[in-house]
């Protein structure tokens, strides 16, 4: 052990876990290439009950087998592939060995002694029949009178242009992970770690055992996070850490520092949105790896605002004004919704508006793209509870309370997006995480009539979006003996095939650029393109709620008291004053000044 971490090699191990596939891209989307694999099988039933043909080993009906249980999360074993052969189990089993020594099939244990293995589609494999769908796609449009260059052509599946390049759906390892009592996962209650959870068969067959999940609230995800490193081993092997965590966390030795790894492997960063990786770092050392990059953004009714000829609102005093406009509670129709519940909730809220404002919820100092966290220390971490910003924002949250919905201030992140996609409120602070409420539900009032805008700004403020989001985390205190295989699985649980695979099963979130690009996931919804776009114009910033030891408590402490001014009970220069009295304390105990 090494300042309480588990020692790591610099030299790269001769371990049995692949490095990341690095497939090339494909232009065959994953459900236009499960489509194909469907069409080839009925191809064949057609060509083999038409033509005179020796079938000898039938092996396209074994390859379609096994790329289409593989797309499906689904195992496939010798005796399954040879019953879909519909040889007898001799014949079948020499088929299956001549793929296998093309490279074509990967076979890996499923136990200790070996006696029993699960066959997969090999890298090549998958290469090979996405190769082969892309031309028979091509031999099918001049067949009906198609040209190879014209949009029909360009529309037989998915309408993606020439260039477009599709992220391939993940490949198996080719040797199982060794985990006793598999990989233990902690992770939070949202749509992005749910279609994980919906994954999990899936990922049980990419990784080579079981996955067992625990998904907890975001209070209740962090107490467990911190009861775990309390103990002498920790009981997670990953762990889901909100982004302002990473300072406390990293800061108290209760995450593994990654860099000897990243360094290693030379693991490339850049594909990731910027911010996150920054605000999954601290002190210069990286100690998580980004899964969700979620915005929160002000979301409106396009149909209802054209209606009433409004024009969506980019500052807090136009907000006001149409939310006046908005709001007809004998109609069951409100002006807007967002967090204003006590505590974290409503902490997030105040936070996010002093930087409408102009001011950090801290004293930090002015840098690129706004204020600068990353070297902030001494009195630039002193909360600033005391400024015009704070007193400001207050007052806008007393004016929008009027023009809320009657539960307002029991509502958190879940109910105000809830509020929005029912059609109760015209517009809604939402995180994009949430965004599947109403951008996946036809159901849904506002389900296409929906539009986005950053935070509208108050004075001496500029258009900015807080980000929110989650990295996965090794803790400290893991196994040494576990760590190797973790920090395989970590890297292939933020992968671009898998963050496309979370979004293809429910998420609407990536941290990721190239799976932004993907012309299947951007067709999905056009928030995709939308945080795309406010990732490299840096609109996405991570200032409002800086990763530094102590911020969390301080968020807790002004969700509780400025609640006290939104139901009446204190005026707004008394609430923060205790605030800052409080948060003073607390950042004086973790030695900022």
């Amino acid at each position: 052990m090494r300042d309480g971490h588990a020692e790591i090699n610099e030299a790269k191990p001769e371990g049995p876990y692949d490095k990341l596939s690095q497939m090339p891209p494909s232009k065959i989307s994953n459900t236009e290439f499960a489509r194909f694999i469907d069409f080839i099988e009925k191809f064949e039933d057609e060509t083999e009950g038409t033509l005179s043909m020796a079938l000898g080993y039938r092996e396209m009906r074994m390859l379609l087998h096994v790329m289409r249980n593989h797309l499906a999360g689904r195992l496939t074993t010798p005796t399954s592939l040879a019953d879909a052969s519909g040889l007898t189990y001799g014949t079948a089993k020499r088929g299956i060995e001549s793929i296998m020594q093309r490279g074509l099939l990967i076979s890996r244990p499923r136990t200790k002694s070996g006696k029993t293995v699960s066959l997969h589609p090999s890298p090549q494999m998958i290469q090979e029949w996405e190769s082969y769908a892309e031309r028979i796609k091509g031999l099918l449009g001049p067949l009906f009178g198609i040209a190879p260059g014209s949009d029909t052509a360009s529309k037989i599946f998915l309408g993606m242009s020439s260039t477009d390049r599709v992220i391939s759906t993940p490949a198996v390892l080719s040797a199982r992970l060794q985990l006793k009592g598999g990989l233990r996962v902690l992770a939070h209650a949202d749509p992005t770690f749910m279609a994980m959870h919906n994954l999990k068969r899936q990922l049980e067959s990419i990784f080579g055992l079981e996955i067992r999940n625990k998904a907890r609230s975001i209070d209740n995800l962090l107490d467990e996070i911190l009861d775990n490193a309390r103990l002498a081993k920790s009981r997670y092997d990953v762990v889901a850490c909100d982004l302002p965590w990473f300072g406390e966390l990293a800061a108290s030795g209760i995450l593994m520092p990654l860099d000897t790894l990243i360094k290693r492997d030379n693991y490339d960063l850049s594909d990731f949105h910027p911010m996150a990786i920054q605000s999954s770092g601290y002190a210069g050392s990286q100690y998580g790896i980004p899964v969700q990059t979620t915005p929160e953004l002000l979301c409106y009714r396009q149909d209802v605002f054209d209606a009433a000829q409004l024009t969506p609102p980019t500052t807090t005093e136009a907000l006001v004004k149409v939310a006046r406009q908005l709001h007809d509670p004998a109609k069951g129709r409100y002006g807007i919704a967002w967090n204003a519940a006590r505590g974290t909730p409503l902490g997030h809220t105040f936070s996010f508006l002093m930087a409408k404002f102009g001011q950090p919820l801290l004293n930090l100092p002015s840098g690129q793209g706004g204020y600068d966290f990353q070297l902030a220390a001494g009195e630039q971490l002193r909360p600033m509870f005391q400024s015009d910003a704070a007193y400001r924002a207050c007052e806008y949250m007393l004016d929008i309370l009027k023009y809320s919905p009657p539960n307002i201030l029991s509502m958190s992140w879940y109910e105000r997006a809830q509020s929005y996609a029912s059609g109760e409120a015209c517009m809604a602070y939402c995180y994009t995480l949430l965004a599947p409420l109403f951008e996946l539900d036809r159901h849904s009032p506002a389900y296409g009539n929906t539009g986005y805008l950053p935070h509208p700004v108050g004075n001496h403020g500029r258009a900015i979006t807080p980000i929110g989001g989650y990295a996965l985390a090794i803790p400290a205190n893991l196994a040494p003996e576990r760590v190797e295989a973790v920090w395989t699985a970590l890297r292939h649980l933020t992968s671009a095939n898998m963050s496309k695979l979370y979004i293809m099963n429910g998420s609407l979130v990536t941290p990721r650029f190239s799976v932004s690009k993907d012309p299947e996931v951007s067709a999905l919804s056009p928030l995709i393109k939308i945080v795309d776009d406010m990732a490299k114009k840096d609109i996405l910033q991570a200032w409002p709620r800086p990763p530094v030891p102590g911020v969390t408590e301080v968020i807790s402490i002004a969700g509780n008291e400025i609640f006290e001014v939104l139901d009446g009970r204190r005026s707004i220069k008394k609430a923060l004053s205790i605030a800052q009295k409080r948060a003073d304390k607390v950042m004086r105990e973790k030695g900022h000044y």
